[in-house]
């Protein structure tokens, strides 16, 4: 299949992580900011082609993953004490708030749906003008134009019985949060390649030069990400802290500027509370003044955030590439997908949930063999 096939060429891997193993003579850590990479890595078991002294560590690239537990716990208010439509990404909906999560509102009576775009959920709100519609809008840069154009388009239709919940967030101060820690150990980045498709690679550039880390824009097959990591390492041998677009193909440097606009057409940059990382300063997406009319939590009035619970689940440490999630002592036993302990296991794109698939397995082969 074009654009699949070339990709995932076999013997093109083997050749590009020769190349990444010939050209590494010191230890490094390089992180990819983004989830699906992260599946694609462990799926296809990339990292096990790569030297030891190369690490690769799991960012918070799973929009899933850090919507925090008081948002969930908003949106179950939403399904359960003002009788709303709550919709969804699927993704959501077995992601533990501070109390129970969404598939439990809907067990208790909630009317929580799964729909896959939130101009969907306008519909639904033309289609039920006698009940309120809510559309709980996750997502990092990418998912951000439909959800604006949701707004725009109840606007434009005098939909009144529509509103959003918002949690969005943005990739590039979550990577200056990981580097300025005083415990980081990421020195260099594989960037998400939708989301530079959507905002370009204009931001990258003051991030790569103030911490001194090469920044490689790259997708999501296997060739992509070991291109992507050949281009990093080489930066790393040589010195050099640059932004390289490995992802010319979908990505260019202005980005998507129709997109864009309408992003900021409709949200401005606010502060925004990361799961397990905690607040970042101008990292997320608000509804702009004009438009909080289909602001539902000031529609309802929700009740004030409260602190995330405390639980035993390492996905802050994990999402900030201190760990990863075989090192957690919960994993595969009292944490798994069906009963998870964190949102990183039950997220489609979470790290925990990737090595749970595809590595549980391969563990419990390899101990029963030794």
């Amino acid at each position: 299949m074009k654009y699949v096939d070339e990709y995932r060429n076999a013997a093109l891997v083997r050749t590009l992580a020769g190349a990444i193993t010939r050209a590494v003579t010191r230890p490094c850590t390089i992180m990819e900011i983004c989830g699906g990479q992260t599946h694609a890595i462990v799926k296809f078991g990339l990292d096990e082609l790569l030297p030891p002294s190369l690490t690769l560590v799991h960012g918070p690239g799973c929009p899933v993953c850090v919507t925090s537990a008081d948002l969930i716990d908003q949106a179950v208010e939403l399904a359960l004490k003002h009788n709303v439509i709550l919709c969804s990404f699927g993704d959501m909906l077995r992601v533990p708030g501070n109390g129970i999560d969404l598939l439990t509102a809907k067990a208790r009576g909630g009317d929580v749906r799964i729909l896959y775009s939130p101009l969907d959920a306008v519909t639904l709100a033309k289609e039920n003008p006698g009940r309120q519609v809510v559309f709980f809008a996750v997502g990092f840069e990418t998912t951000a134009p439909a959800n604006a154009m949701s707004v725009l388009r109840a606007e434009r239709e005098g939909v009144k019985n529509f509103s959003i919940l918002t949690s969005h967030v943005l990739v590039p101060p979550a990577m200056r949060a990981i580097l300025s820690a005083p415990d980081n150990l990421v020195q260099g980045f594989l960037a998400a390649g939708h989301v530079c498709t959507i905002m370009g690679t204009q931001e990258y550039g003051p991030i790569a030069r103030e911490h001194g880390v090469p920044i490689i824009i790259t997708g999501f097959e296997p060739v992509d990400i070991l291109e992507g990591i050949l281009l990093c390492v080489k930066q790393l041998e040589s010195g050099r802290a640059e932004v390289e677009n490995a992802y010319a193909r979908a990505v260019r440097s202005e980005g998507n500027v129709h997109a864009r606009r309408i992003v900021e057409q409709v949200f401005e940059i606010s502060d925004r509370d990361w799961r397990g990382l905690g607040v970042i300063p101008r990292s997320g997406l608000a509804l702009r003044p004009e438009y909080l009319g289909y602001d539902a939590a000031r529609r309802f009035k929700l009740t004030a955030a409260r602190a995330n619970c405390v639980t035993e689940c390492i996905s802050g440490e994990i999402m900030r590439g201190l760990r990863k999630p075989h090192d957690c002592p919960a994993f595969g036993t009292r944490c798994t997908p069906e009963h998870p302990l964190g949102a990183p296991m039950v997220s489609s794109e979470g790290a925990c949930a990737a090595y749970y698939r595809y590595r549980s397995r391969a563990l419990a082969t390899a101990e029963a063999k030794g």
